[in-house]
Order: structure tokens, then C-alpha cells, then sequence
């Protein structure tokens, strides 16, 4: 099913997917588009931003980039599991509700949902999924899989990446983080890249980078050495490896070799503050859980939330519970905030 595009309202807070590509990652793709350059990534520009990733991440790891988050994520697990094994994620987490299947159909194995908190895991939820009761009879747990942030918006510390890792391997398991906003996620901890993933124990991150600014680009991060060949062969498969790669290896080296991840990070989630600022003592209000990135999650009157829907594109997240999806942007503008701010209250008066 298609939504009716000449229906929908002008101004977007569905996800940062909506938004265009910063203006810097479209220099930096012209910049590459001058001659010709070998394909399949053996340019200059992706030897080059392999590079600035190791270089960002304090690692020596293997650098895979995508098209797609979604291509990160069956990339990272199928280079790490085999038909027999299980992932274990969070119910809310992307791997399980907005894939269509796609890594268990490439991994052959079975993903795992368990019950979260607003997205978030605890090493004590896990537990005890890993008893391992009827041997061969049962899909043997390999990998658990995070998401920072989480789908509801919520953030893991560094040190509960760490713990979560320290567990993981406890178990002989690998830690994999889905990072579709992890720019959004490290800026809000004031951390760096390295901080949050390399010094914490993570084995495979899936790093985003088309919510944040980017025309079209992911990556995945194979800390492990063990998994690096099978990640190779896991890209082609999951047609994942770009043929004119320059185009892709060129939006991360403006995207990271100054900064910009953070700065335009750092912007969506001062909207998403600004937002919950302004509404946070409305009467008819609510947000289920905290601000900590650029996604607010308000519980409204159905009726409000409906006539707001006729102004303003975002997603009913909870058509039964009221709560709408409010995503803030790297090109989000405080009037745009300020003028949303304005149409909730009127609603709700």
C-alpha cells in the first residue's frame, strides 16, 4: 500500500528519514564525480574513509559499507551466526518489527524478541534465555543484538554497553549494536565513537549515517577478526556492495574527518529539547518516557492527535494507547519546532 502523496501535509515529524542530504555530503559527493575510478569499492575514496572509520573508532577493524540500515544488520549477523544459532533482541527492537524477516532469511537462523522497558535490555532479562534445556532440540543463542538508541528514543550509557558486553561474553556470545542513530545517541552522551563502541567490548556495530544528514550510506563495523572474511561474502549475497562504492566512501569522509556527525546530531536532538520544553506543562499531554535523542513519544486525546495528523506528517505509534512519534531532524529549524509547539497546544485548548 502507498500513502496518497498529493493528501499529506507539508511539514514532516515522521523520522529523520524524511529529511534531505546536508549540503556538505552532496559537495563531497560531487567531488568524487570526476573521471572514472575502479569499481566495488578498490578507489581511493573508500581506502581512504575505511580509513577515517578506523580512525574514529580507535580500531583496526574491517569496514563494510551499505546502502541501507537494514543491509548493516543482515551483513553484521549473518557474518556472525549460522543457520542453527538465535539473536536475541529487544521486542521493540527494528531487527524484529520492521524488517520483513530479512536477517533471519539471510542468517537462516531465528531471532528472539524479549520483553524491554522503552526499548532497553538488562543483562537479568536476558538471562534467562540462555538456558540451554533440550540441546540440539533448540536454537543455540550466538548473538545479542542492541539498538542505540533504542526505537523508543532511549539511551544505553556507556557503562551499560560495557556491562552488556561483559555478559555477553560470559556466555561465549557476541554483542552487535544496531546504529541507525548512533551519531544522535553518542552526542546526546557526549561521547566519542570510540567511547561508546571500540572501548566498550562491542564485536559488530551497524553504524548509520542516511538519517543523519547522508544522501544514502551505512556501515557495518566488524570488531571481531574472526567474522571479517565471512562479512566479505555476507555483502555480496545481501547485494549490499555498491559498484560505483566512491559515491558512498565519499559521504563518510565529510560526514566524520570534521565532525559534522556530531554537529548535525547534536542539532536534531536541540529540536527534539526545544519541542519537549515547550510542551512539557501542557494539560492534555504526556511523555511516556524521556527525551534523551531526537524522538519524543507524547500520549495525547485520540481526537487531538488525529487533527494535528491533518497538518503535520508523524506516525501514531500506539494507535490504542494515544502515542504519537515526533522525530527532529539535522535540518529541523526552531521555527519549524516553534510552529508545531503553537498547532499541539491550540488542539489541545
Amino acid at each position: 500500500m502507498h500513502a496518497d502523496v498529493s493528501a499529506m501535509p507539508e511539514h514532516f515529524f515522521a523520522s529523520d528519514n524524511v529529511s534531505g542530504i546536508h549540503p556538505k555530503i552532496l559537495e563531497a559527493i560531487a567531488r568524487a564525480n570526476h573521471g572514472h575510478a575502479p569499481a566495488y569499492g578498490e578507489d581511493r575514496w573508500t581506502e581512504k574513509a575505511i580509513q577515517v572509520v578506523r580512525d574514529t573508532f580507535d580500531t583496526d577493524a574491517e569496514v563494510f559499507f551499505t546502502f541501507n540500515g537494514t543491509g548493516a544488520n543482515v551483513i553484521g549477523l549473518a557474518a556472525s551466526t549460522r543457520p542453527h544459532h538465535a539473536v536475541l533482541c529487544a521486542k521493540s527492537a527494528h531487527l524484529w518489527t520492521s524488517e520483513c524477516a530479512a536477517p533471519e532469511r539471510f542468517f537462516g537462523g531465528k531471532l528472539i524478541p524479549i520483553e524491554d522497558r522503552f526499548g532497553k535490555l538488562t543483562p537479568e532479562a536476558v538471562a534467562p534465555y540462555l538456558k540451554d534445556a533440550r540441546g540440539v532440540h533448540t536454537a543455540q543463542a550466538r548473538v545479542i543484538s542492541l539498538t542505540q538508541p533504542t526505537e523508543w528514543g532511549t539511551l544505553y550509557t556507556v557503562d551499560e554497553i560495557r556491562a552488556f558486553a561483559d555478559f555477553a561474553a560470559s556466555y561465549g556470545l557476541l554483542l552487535h549494536i544496531d546504529g541507525a542513530r548512533y551519531a544522535n545517541a553518542a552526542a546526546a552522551l557526549d561521547v566519542t565513537f570510540a567511547e561508546l563502541t571500540t572501548h566498550t567490548g562491542v564485536d559488530i556495530l551497524s553504524l548509520g549515517g542516511t538519517k543523519n544528514g547522508l544522501l544514502g550510506g551505512e556501515a557495518v563495523l566488524i570488531l571481531n577478526d574472526e567474522l571479517a572474511t565471512e562479512a566479505a561474502y555476507a555483502r555480496k549475497q545481501a547485494m549490499q556492495l555498491a559498484s560505483k562504492m566512491r559515491f558512498i566512501a565519499a559521504q563518510f569522509l565529510a560526514y566524520l574527518e570534521e565532525d559534522l556527525w556530531r554537529v548535525l546530531a547534536k542539532h536534531a536532538n536541540s529540536m527534539a529539547q526545544r519541542l519537549a520544553r515547550a510542551l512539557g506543562d501542557v494539560r492534555g499531554l504526556e511523555f511516556v518516557c524521556p527525551v534523551e535523542c531526537n524522538m519524543l513519544f507524547p500520549r495525547l486525546p485520540p481526537r487531538a492527535l488525529e487533527s494535528l495528523q491533518n497538518d503535520f506528517y508523524f506516525y501514531a505509534w500506539d494507535q490504542d494507547e494515544g502515542i504519537a512519534r515526533w522525530v527532529t531532524s539535522f535540518d529541523t529549524t526552531e521555527e519549524d519546532i516553534d510552529s508545531f509547539a503553537v498547532a499541539v497546544k491550540d488542539v489541545l485548548s
